[in-house]
């Protein structure tokens, strides 16, 4: 494993709009940043045919070098795992297809809330993701047609939160999501901004002085959910980042996927909590892994899972150990799965 020492790295003072278009988006680069032969990196062009590898440099440079098992490597490298045709698993795990609200984007699973997918595009592309079918380009709106969409869920009295999700949301320009974060703020009643984003995670420099502005905008209660999945992923500039958007006053938590092969130890997910608590997050969610086709090599059981996260309980203090939760096509809300404790000696 990378040692502490070793992942607090300087990043590159490149733009976050460079580092991205800058990004790893072939094998033979991938395989120079990471120090390893092309012809031992598992890689497999079929997968990536269907799902592109994209990395910022900034998230490969914490990846170990020499090690083909790297917990960072396994979430973007194109594997040849993913061409497998597994029973159970979908295009559309979550079945969101079918939950249109009539308004492109725009998506009502749960009571209270309303979620907007205001971009089908990414910074990284993680190999588990199950919006890596879903249709963009039939739920594409403008700018100015996501606000009107914004105007009518304010009117209406029974949604207490709009979230921002993706693609991820902060690739939009930092204009964009202050207008939208203005609309909210200035509306007659309370209602919280969430954005859901990996950006903080692989490109800290995305946390700009204009988005923090924005997020701080007077009579808006923002709250930002990062995704991260282990605690490598954590280096001085992102911490640094996450730090500043706390000091903004921005509610800042993580969700995590309980992925086999990265992060499916309870150490793992100990030393993450630890590294975002320090950083100023909270743990918050810890996912199942939703049945998106191409990802069953990353499956962690039920049982499994119940009996990682009641060894993590042991381990830290309650704040610190995120719930254990799954989301199943369907149902009214995420469904918490309960701890299963180690016997007493």
């Amino acid at each position: 494993m990378t040692s502490d020492a070793n992942i607090l790295k300087v990043c590159t003072k490149e733009s976050w709009q460079e580092q991205l278009q800058n990004a790893i988006r072939t094998p033979t680069d991938l395989a120079a940043a990471v120090g390893i032969a092309l012809e031992d990196l598992p890689y497999s062009l079929a997968a990536d045919r269907g799902f592109p590898l994209l990395v910022p440099r900034a998230f490969a440079a914490r990846i170990e070098r020499g090690n083909v098992a790297d917990p960072l490597l396994r979430q973007i490298l194109a594997a040849q795992d993913e061409t497998r045709i597994v029973t159970g698993y979908s295009k559309d795990p979550l079945a969101e297809t079918s939950l249109y609200a009539g308004t492109p984007g725009l998506l009502q699973k749960y009571t209270g809330r309303a979620l907007l997918v205001v971009t089908g595009q990414c910074a990284i592309n993680c190999r588990y993701c199950f919006r890596r079918d879903y249709p963009y380009a039939d739920n594409a709106q403008s700018s100015a047609e996501r606000l009107a969409t914004i105007d009518r869920l304010l009117d209406d009295p029974s949604i207490g939160e709009i979230i921002l999700s993706g693609g991820d949301p902060l690739l939009l320009p930092d204009e964009q999501i202050a207008a939208m974060a203005r609309r909210i703020a200035r509306h007659q009643r309370s209602v919280t901004l969430r954005i859901h984003t990996r950006l903080p995670m692989v490109i800290p420099e995305r946390v700009t002085d204009s988005l923090i502005q924005a997020l701080s905008e007077r009579g808006l209660p923002s709250v930002m959910v990062l995704h991260s999945n282990h605690p490598n992923e954590i280096d001085a500039p992102t911490a640094h980042a996450i730090k500043s958007l706390r000091e903004a006053g921005t509610t800042v938590l993580n969700q995590s996927v309980l992925l086999a092969g990265v992060n499916d130890k309870p150490e793992v997910l100990a030393h993450l909590s630890d590294r975002l608590f320090a950083a100023g997050a909270l743990p918050y969610y810890i996912h199942m892994l939703d049945k998106v086709a191409g990802a069953a090599h990353f499956e962690v059981s039920e049982d499994s899972a119940r009996r990682i996260m009641g060894e993590l309980s042991g381990m830290r203090p309650g704040y610190l150990v995120p719930r254990l939760v799954i989301e199943r096509p369907g149902a009214g809300s995420k469904q918490q799965l309960e701890p299963i404790y180690p016997s007493a000696r």
